[in-house]
């Protein structure tokens, strides 16, 4: 008999239960991931046409090269009106915020706050 429990005793691994556990946030985890990426990458997209659009003279001028970025950039969450431009000793500071939904599965949404600043 104390040998049936030896054995018992030194079994070791994972059951089929806590791999699918396992599996199941995995898959949860790429889903939500593959959701937020495309944000992400309009995020940079953003950033890159703002710190580009900085170097116009004037405030039209910097909303205009902001507009040219914002065609080649392919995003569409903000416009050059949502820009916050100040003049600080004779550069332009741009700041920006906006947010964006994702819809996860029923009522569940995933909200994500971006918001930026030039230097």
């Amino acid at each position: 008999m104390t040998r049936f429990f030896q054995f018992k005793s030194k079994q070791r691994g994972a059951t089929f239960l806590g791999m699918l556990f396992v599996a199941a946030m995995i898959g949860i985890l790429f889903i939500v991931g593959a959701k937020v990426m495309p944000t992400v990458i309009e995020y940079q997209a953003i950033l890159k046409a703002v710190n580009t659009a900085k170097t116009g003279s004037t405030v039209a001028e910097v909303r205009s090269m902001f507009d040219k970025n914002q065609a080649t950039g392919y995003f569409d969450a903000i416009t050059s009106k949502d820009l916050v431009i100040e003049k600080i000793a004779d550069k332009h500071v741009i700041s920006f915020a906006y947010q964006k939904e994702i819809a996860l599965a029923g009522p569940a949404y995933l909200l994500l706050k971006y918001e930026g600043k030039t230097n």
